[in-house]
């Protein structure tokens, strides 16, 4: 599914994973590097500099409104979701929360 994305739904999922990334307050060296192997596999390099941004500061609330998700990409943004969570084999409470909150949104 992750193909048939265009490069700025590609890129929107890699906005939202980086929020994803700072629901703790904090980004772990092993969701950065989640983050990081998730631009290669998306074919992002070329706005590395924009995702490392997002992973020094949060991105904006406005800009990661999950009721903005098309429908279509709800599954695949969702396990990205928990996929960010699980990487630094700490899906904590708060993670939790998030993550069930964000599936209430989208499912």
């Amino acid at each position: 599914m992750l193909d048939k994305l265009t490069h700025d739904e590609r890129l929107r999922l890699l906005e939202f994973v980086c929020s994803f990334a700072w629901v703790d307050l904090e980004v772990r060296p092993e969701e950065r590097k989640f983050v990081m192997r998730m631009v290669e596999k998306l074919g992002l390099q070329e706005d590395k500099a924009q995702i490392e941004r997002w992973l020094q500061r949060p991105p904006p609330p406005e800009e990661v409104d999950p009721t903005r998700i098309p429908h279509a990409h709800r599954e695949l943004f969702l396990k990205a979701a928990k996929d960010t969570f699980k990487a630094d084999k700490n899906f904590d409470e708060t993670e939790q929360e998030y993550f069930e909150l964000l599936e209430q949104l989208l499912v």
